[in-house]
């Protein structure tokens, strides 16, 4: 943690205990983030952004729990923005009343309509994908589809990390934004019943089992094939890696299923303007390539550079479908997941 993080998360806790109000946290040179996003892969767009504007970015990590810090804040929170994973949290955020209107001209110039809010009030910043990972030695195939994962060809040759996780809610969602309620009750219970085993362990450790035969296809996000290859602490990661290849489903219909990373202003930021600049930057072309770089995922902005590894693997379609109606689908997709029994796996 930098001198200046330490300070920041001093004067926090002083601040919170002591009941100051948040104009304290106002300063001009500085904006307060609090941060979902791993350190590693956020401090190289910050010390950019400090470079180019001489704005200090104070940041908070945590790996959950931030939006129901904001909340219970209020008035006194120091946060200007709050950077997040998952479509789920930025719509959730914005239902608790914890956002402001975006007013950085880059949102609406450069973020498609459906990676953003109608109001601006919370903006992705990069693209996820969902795909299938399958065997370079067991699987002929190049194109597949979603409704592939309910043909017979796969029983017993699938795997996955728990249907409960945001990961697999977001794409069961995603499915029913699409085909609605019965069909997607019908496609996840022949997805169940084509499971290789009951769904454990985390994205790497799918790949890993495709390596050790257990399974043929797993569905895992893009980003996690650039992380194994260059993974030099853990190097079998790579040999998991480079058993598979990735397929981006219905490339060649409607498009891939999409998550985000994204960021909104904070209800009661002390340092809005500051915020506002913070966001510009992250929707720069400049910004959207180191994002791409570090975290090999997808640029937001159409025409931003993308990483050569992550273009490797094909050119991503991504669906069109509204997040918003993806996020109004998350709770029934939730709830399809225990109904079927999904985690318990093949039920025949």
């Amino acid at each position: 943690m930098t001198k200046t993080a330490r300070m920041f998360s001093a004067l926090l806790a002083t601040t919170i205990l002591c009941g100051v109000a948040a104009p304290a946290f106002a300063q001009s040179g500085e904006v307060n983030i609090y941060s979902y996003r791993e350190q590693s892969l956020l401090q190289p767009l910050l010390d950019r952004f400090t470079a180019e504007t001489g704005i200090t970015a104070n940041v908070l990590y945590a790996g959950d729990g931030l939006l129901d810090r904001v909340e219970a804040e209020g008035e006194l929170s120091p946060a200007d923005v709050v950077l997040t994973v998952d479509i789920g949290n930025l719509v959730s955020a914005e239902e608790k009343g914890l956002t402001q209107t975006i007013t950085a001209p880059e949102l609406d110039e450069r973020v498609p309509a459906a990676f953003r809010d109608d109001d601006d009030n919370w903006t992705a910043l990069s693209l996820r994908s969902r795909v299938f990972y399958v065997s370079k030695d067991r699987v002929d195939a190049t194109a597949l589809t979603y409704e592939d994962l309910a043909s017979d060809e796969w029983k017993g040759r699938i795997c996955t990390r728990t249907g409960t996780h945001a990961y697999n809610i977001g794409l069961i969602a995603h499915y029913i934004a699409v085909n609605g309620e019965e069909k997607a009750r019908e496609w996840l219970a022949a997805v169940r019943d084509n499971l290789a085993f009951p769904p454990n362990g985390n994205d790497r450790q799918q790949v890993k089992s495709i390596l050790e035969g257990s399974c043929d296809l797993a569905i895992v996000n893009t980003y996690y094939m650039g992380a194994m290859l260059n993974n030099d602490a853990e190097p079998e990661q790579k040999d998991w890696a480079n058993a598979a290849r990735i397929i981006y489903p219905d490339a060649e219909g409607a498009g891939t299923q999409v998550n985000v990373a994204g960021g909104f202003i904070a209800k009661h930021a002390p340092n809005v303007e500051n915020a506002n600049a913070l966001i510009g930057f992250l929707l720069s072309d400049e910004a959207q390539s180191i994002y791409a770089d570090t975290n090999y995922e997808f640029p937001v902005v159409p025409g931003a550079p993308i990483n050569d590894l992550v273009a490797s693997w094909g050119e991503l379609k991504a669906s069109d479908v509204p997040l918003t109606e993806v996020a109004a689908n998350r709770a029934l997709a939730a709830q399809l997941v225990d109904e079927l029994k999904f985690d318990e796996g093949a039920q025949n």
